[in-house]
């Protein structure tokens, strides 16, 4: 009975031993090259954030399509039409004069198509465009609409018709210059007769206050300044020439 039982014991160890030495190639496999999910990383899981790698490393290489100065053009221009639009479209509902209506109908219409095309080209290269004009632009547009009747149309013809548009055209002459991409340097130069034509036009409107405005945009100030110079010449025109002859007559 005895001898069975060492028997068993024996046989129960050897079958440990065995089994012991056929979990060994198992458990070692997973550091080796056998599984193809194992051998790309060496045992180890990608870390979570090389996806996003990838992402990043697109977007640089669509920001490298264009120059530097290329891209800012862009942006400058974008913001720039859309403050123009927006205040233009304010002024064809704001405005008392119908000369300032019709001209800022014209500038809704222009910059609309202008802004579209531009929209086309950032698209094509890789440009994203901000939602909204600059911050101070939208500050200028909140003071123009707090404006009321006359003054408003004067604010609106020489912020948005003259001052805007002078930056435009500067902007726009070097674009035409200085722009690597040819497509964008097209369009600068396509555009740029039509920003000169709204700065002339609004130049010659009343409320401009320049040498193209009528009674109707003068200030009362210089209306003042005008009148009395005005008289002071035609005065002194007639003294010299009316009390000469005058005197004349007498003398004689």
């Amino acid at each position: 009975m005895s001898t069975s039982l060492k028997l068993s014991a024996v046989a129960l160890a050897m079958a440990f031993s065995l089994g012991a030495v056929a979990q060994t190639p198992s458990s070692a496999q997973p550091s080796g090259t056998g599984g193809a999910g194992t051998s790309a990383t060496g045992g180890r899981s990608a870390p979570a954030a090389q996806p996003g790698t990838g992402t990043r490393n697109d977007e640089t290489s669509k920001d490298d399509k264009i120059a530097k100065a290329d891209r800012a053009f862009i942006l400058k221009a974008a913001g720039s039409g859309m403050f123009e639009v927006q205040a233009a479209q304010l002024a064809t509902t704001r405005a008392t004069s119908s000369d300032v209506k019709s001209f800022a109908g014209m500038l809704v219409d222009h910059h609309t198509k202008a802004n579209d095309e531009l929209t086309k080209l950032a698209n094509a290269k890789g440009v994203e465009l901000p939602a909204a004009p600059p911050r101070g632009m939208r500050k200028d547009i909140e003071d123009l609409g707090k404006k009321k009747d006359q003054e408003f149309d004067r604010e609106f013809v020489r912020q948005i018709g003259i001052k805007a548009h002078e930056k435009d055209i500067k902007l726009f002459e070097k674009a035409g210059k200085d722009l690597k991409d040819p497509e964008l340097k097209a369009f600068a130069t396509k555009t740029l007769p039509t920003l000169q034509q709204h700065l002339a036009q609004a130049q010659k409107l009343p409320q401009a206050g320049g040498k193209g405005g009528g009674k109707g945009g003068d200030d009362p100030a210089q209306m003042g300044n005008k009148g009395a110079n005005t008289g002071t010449t035609e005065a002194g025109g007639n003294t010299r020439t009316g009390g000469g002859s005058g005197a004349n007559k007498t003398g004689s």
